[in-house]
């Protein structure tokens, strides 16, 4: 066989190397684009009169105008490609993110938010159906949660960042926050061609693979069971999936809930604005560890619905804990682990979805899910904002988000009872 036809010793692996770093990069970007409102506040607030519940509302429109976009943006990924349809998603995105620079109100603060949501909606689903196309169930645990590390990393990078972009105060005669909005919506727009140039279809698109390495991939994938082509409506309307959508509700309330009011509360303590900046990174840095060690940990024993509520079950207790802590340095540890519970089940979960369908199917399906969970991830900084004018603390709001979570869990277990009861009391979808 020539060389050029040799198949590596694991071609799954080869095509991570090549995919998810760049596929990693692009989430980087948006999670910083739709999460750096939370360091704004720290200066944007006092400026324009917003009040925690302003804000909070304000965060959160993001996530109405991502509930729009998520399956459409999905559906048209899988019939027109990923390459065209991500670069129009990143630049719109990037366009809009840099424009909350020159908001001036509360109702224009609702209107870009509300449309950076739309212009994002559909790229995680889109991300994480894009990985079926490349990788068996047996890998796509470990290969979902290290994309999904853009999450810690981004939060890692974003921290520092704005604070030292704050502290541009009154360059060019620019507030810090609005040079925050500028510089960080800038490589959205950039990436958005570099999409174009080096993001492949699928394998059948990859210059790098060559077709005994296209067939193995192919093949792979269609010898796994479990993943029968299913049509939209049926994926859409499976309990399974339903159940597990319900369960995202609390899940994403409580991480956007911390991940929106994390610099506010950091700097509650007493922190400077740029000390915030960078204790705000830790967290997320202990969200990377968890997320790579709990994925690889799923994908070894082939278990992912125990190794999604146990995660949920640890940020329920630690922000019970938040709740009743007046110290310091407890509260920043237990909202660490709150946040590496949050963070570390996805990878076990986005594997767990995407057993049930391929093609459309997965990908409406995927999207279905994040559609729900948005609604958690637009209700959870509203519930913040809002206890947090009531009581005057962050403890209320911290309880509550606990609830939700454990909650989210309960119900990842009552999904698992059907998960192993259906296959045995109907046929397959396919039959």
């Amino acid at each position: 066989m020539p060389v050029s036809q040799e198949i590596p010793a694991d071609v799954f692996a080869k095509s991570a190397r090549r995919l998810i770093p760049f596929m990693a990069l692009l989430y980087i970007i948006g999670f910083i684009d739709r999460s750096n409102v939370g360091f704004a506040a720290l200066t944007m607030n006092r400026d324009l009169g917003f009040s925690p519940g302003v804000f909070g509302l304000g965060a959160s429109m993001f996530f109405l105008g991502y509930l729009t976009f998520q399956i459409p943006t999905a559906l048209l990924l899988a019939r027109a490609g990923a390459r065209r349809v991500i670069f129009c998603v990143m630049l719109v995105w990037g366009l809009v993110s840099a424009s909350n620079a020159f908001m001036r109100d509360a109702h224009g603060f609702y209107a870009l938010r509300f449309l950076l949501g739309v212009a994002e909606g559909g790229f995680t689903p889109s991300m994480i159906y894009y990985l079926t196309l490349w990788f068996p169930l047996s890998h796509r645990g470990r290969f979902t949660a290290i994309f999904c590390t853009a999450i810690p990393i981004a939060g890692i990078i974003s921290g520092p960042l704005s604070g030292l972009l704050l502290g541009m105060e009154g360059t060019l005669g620019l507030h810090g926050w609005q040079w925050l909005f500028l510089v960080q919506g800038l490589p959205a727009v950039l990436l958005a061609f570099v999409v174009l140039a080096v993001l492949p279809d699928g394998p059948d698109q990859a210059r790098w693979l060559n077709a005994a390495e296209w067939g193995v991939i192919a093949a792979r994938l269609e010898s796994e069971k479990g993943s029968q082509e299913r049509a939209v409506g049926r994926a859409l309307t499976d309990p399974r999936l339903l159940l597990l959508a319900l369960s995202t509700l609390g899940s994403a309330c409580a991480l956007y809930g911390i991940n929106l009011w994390l610099p506010q509360i950091v700097h509650g303590m007493g922190y400077s604005t740029r000390a915030t900046g960078f204790v705000s990174t830790i967290p997320y840095i202990v969200s990377m560890v968890a997320m790579v060690v709990w994925a690889r940990r799923s994908d070894a024993r082939g278990e992912r619905i125990w190794h999604t509520a146990l995660t949920m079950f640890l940020a329920a207790t630690a922000l019970a804990v938040a709740a009743v802590s007046s110290n310091h340095l407890v509260v920043l540890v237990a909202l660490s682990l709150a946040m590496a519970g949050g963070l570390s089940g996805i990878g076990p979960f986005q594997s767990l979805l995407t057993s049930f369908a391929r093609g459309p199917a997965s990908a409406s399906g995927l999207a279905l899910v994040n559609t729900i969970g948005t609604l958690g991830g637009f209700v959870g900084p509203i519930i913040v904002g809002l206890l947090k004018g009531w009581t005057g603390g962050y403890g209320a709001a911290m309880a509550a988000l606990g609830i939700g979570q454990a909650l989210s869990a309960l119900i990842v277990l009552a999904a698992g009872r059907l998960i192993i009861a259906i296959p045995k009391s109907r046929p397959s979808p396919s039959s």
